[in-house]
């Protein structure tokens, strides 16, 4: 069996809600059926590593996230394929070797406690490792004891390296209060001159231990973010679904399907549907989205009044705005016809676009909620079908 259909889907990295349509798939339902554990495998688990990823991403403000969870990731397709997604999130490099070599990303690590207690002692496993990486010679200093051994080492082996005219990278706190060590660690680095080597912090960090740190004033410069980034552990699954919207008839005519539910949002969107974003043509800042039937085009010539799909006496009257249609065709009768960026592109898009909405809607404590809308149209249609099929219930009923 060869998959004949179309694909419409947003462009990877792109930024989107709930309720609304990330891919849509058309074509034979036996093939549409298929595709559907695959699909829902994927989508759902890069999808949610991915905000999870942009969430710590977000948190660290200033200093690269390293993605450091492999180790700790639902076996290897997750560390690989979660590896990818937190890159797309915002990670700057993987420990995952395989994945920087399958995706082309920076691949980065530290030193081992391994290392360190192979050795006689910290400032020989030090030395030996400044030896091996003189250019890149970042030092793990929490093995025995931070401040009364692994600095002092650390900056022993720096002077070294120095007077060969290297220059050390810097120190990794793995443990211990990363607020306190960081401020002690800057202040030792600064009085023996190595103001520029970086503070790197890894263990157990999350966005909001981050978020955390940052208030209260920690020196770090670069995170290692593992378990709680690759499992996403607040939030362990992400529920998307896959259902059908329409069933195209042998005359050529498209007729819509709805799945109703006694909880609101359990309830689809019938149709073949497309999703436009609004932006203010002044400052091209996001202002919502909108689901439409996919033959509809938004008139961007004209004042649009939107409304909350269930809470419909909530009304926002759009002017001087432009709407960028955001399912883009990938397979059209079978064919491949969409170019993929290479994944930092993906990358840089992703970030670009997080620019594109108010920090109302991303930060991490009760954010506003964004509008997602139905169109006129759309929701006419939802509220007939409903109507129609419960009518018809209820004369069963009698």
């Amino acid at each position: 069996m060869k998959f004949t259909g179309d694909v419409y889907a947003v462009k990877e990295g792109e930024v989107v809600f709930p309720g609304e349509p990330i891919l849509t798939i058309k074509a034979p339902l036996i093939q549409a059926q298929f595709a559907e554990t695959a699909l829902l495998n994927i989508i759902n688990h890069q999808t949610l590593i991915a905000t999870k990823s942009s969430k710590i991403c977000r948190s660290a403000t200033r200093g690269a996230v390293m993605e450091f969870g492999l180790r700790r990731a639902q076996a290897p397709d997750a560390g690989i394929y979660g590896a990818r997604a937190a890159i797309i999130g915002g990670c700057s490099s993987t420990s995952n070797v395989i994945a920087g070599k399958m995706f082309s990303v920076p691949v980065a690590g530290t030193m081992a406690h391994s290392w360190i207690m192979d050795f006689d002692s910290e400032y020989e496993a030090f030395k030996a490792y400044a030896e091996s990486y003189p250019e890149n010679c970042l030092l793990l200093v929490d093995t025995y004891d931070t401040l009364r051994s692994g600095v002092p080492n650390a900056i022993k082996v720096f002077k070294e390296l120095r007077e060969k005219g290297y220059k050390p990278r810097g120190i990794r706190l793995d443990s211990g209060d990363f607020a306190y060590l960081s401020k002690k660690s800057r202040e030792m680095l600064d009085q023996a001159g190595f103001e520029d080597a970086i503070i790197c912090v890894s263990g157990d960090l999350d966005e909001r231990l981050i978020s955390s740190l940052m208030q209260q004033g920690a020196k770090i410069d670069l995170w290692g973010v593992g378990t709680k980034l690759i499992t996403s552990e607040d939030l362990p699954a992400l529920g998307g679904v896959y259902k059908l919207a329409a069933v195209l008839e042998k005359d050529g005519t498209m007729t819509p399907k709805i799945k109703l539910s006694d909880n609101s949002e359990k309830t689809t969107n019938p149709a073949f549907k497309n999703v436009y974003r609004l932006y203010d043509r002044d400052n091209g800042m996001a202002i919502a989205d909108l689901i439409t039937l996919r033959e509809e085009e938004v008139d961007e010539t004209k004042p649009l009044t939107i409304f909350h799909p269930i809470e419909t006496w909530k009304k926002h009257t759009v002017e001087n705005f432009r709407a960028e249609e955001l399912l883009k065709p990938i397979v059209i009768k079978g064919e491949l016809v969409y170019e993929f960026p290479a994944l930092l592109d993906v990358r840089a898009f992703s970030l670009q676009e997080k620019e594109k909405f108010w920090e109302e809607y991303l930060r991490l404590d009760m954010p506003q909620t964004y509008k997602v809308d139905l169109s006129t149209k759309l929701h006419t249609l939802k509220i007939d079908m409903i109507d129609e099929i419960r009518s018809k219930n209820a004369k069963k009923d009698k």
